[in-house]
């Protein structure tokens, strides 16, 4: 692979892993198109750690707040009273699912969930799940107002999107508007919730990474930088975006981006497996 696919990647996923139409799915559809090799899925969880090093440098505040508050709560009954000692703990809870699930399944990761015909299926049932979300949730509800049984409930929403095409921020984001909370609070809450799998899952599939495949070590190094670059700007851009609208477009995107996949499969343009090296 040579520098030109791992910028291309790179951008990919630095526009993709904040918008709700997943960024692992479009990793795996864009190379199909443009007839190279697929990166696989430990290419695709290393280049993800780009794009989570521009969350940790965005909220840096939040996350020092949060993790310092949770340990001051492990040795003082007061600091227990405070709502990052909460945070910190829905955070650990939220992050469980993905984790449990992303060890039992790796095989099937790495393999049967990368189909194009399985990521064009759930970018379209995600897509249509995200906008009876933003239609239907009530979006009202403050960051305060969190309690254990959200947390496991979008935690259990982040860990499907192990499947590609189901969109970490997408799942967790919709699950937050269903819950009522206000959709700038489900997407920033859907950053936070990110860090912990997303940096855990790249650090594990270092191994994986160079030999014989063409996404080696000096490719992978240059798309997780070009990730950071422009995650950073995405960021900084959604944030101000879903103050004042709504998701609708990213669903009709979805949709359309499914359909696609799934007709050229079907048309026989494209083949719906996976090589991964």
């Amino acid at each position: 692979m040579d520098l030109l696919r791992a910028v291309v990647l790179g951008v990919v996923q630095g526009l993709t892993e904040f918008l709700p139409i997943s960024s692992s799915a479009h990793l795996a559809i864009v190379p199909k198109l443009l007839g190279w090799e697929d990166p696989g899925a430990a290419y695709t969880a290393v280049v993800q750690i780009g794009t989570e090093l521009a969350v940790i440098l965005y909220f840096w505040r939040d996350i020092w707040t949060i993790g310092s508050g949770w340990v001051r709560g492990v040795f003082s009954a007061s600091a227990r009273q405070e709502s990052e000692w909460r945070m910190g703990w829905f955070i650990i809870i939220g992050s469980l699912p993905i984790v449990v699930l992303g060890l039992l399944l790796q095989d099937l990761i790495d393999s049967e969930f990368r189909n194009l015909v399985v990521i064009g299926t759930t970018l379209i049932v995600l897509g249509v799940v995200l906008g009876i979300a933003e239609k239907v949730g009530r979006k009202v509800k403050p960051l305060d107002q969190m309690n254990a049984r959200d947390a496991v409930l979008l935690g259990l929403a982040q860990a499907g999107a192990l499947v590609p095409g189901v969109s970490r921020s997408g799942a967790t984001i919709s699950m937050g508007l269903f819950l009522g909370y206000e959709r700038a609070v489900a997407t920033r809450y859907a950053f936070l919730l990110a860090i912990p799998a997303v940096v855990g899952a790249g650090v594990y599939k270092l191994k994986d990474i160079g030999g014989d495949n063409a996404y080696g070590v000096g490719p992978t190094i240059v798309g997780t930088v070009i990730s950071f670059i422009v995650g950073l700007a995405v960021i900084h851009w959604l944030l101000r975006y879903v103050s004042t609208r709504s998701y609708a477009p990213f669903v009709a995107y979805r949709i359309g981006l499914g359909a696609v996949v799934l007709i050229l499969v079907g048309a026989g343009a494209i083949t719906a497996g996976t090589t991964v090296g």
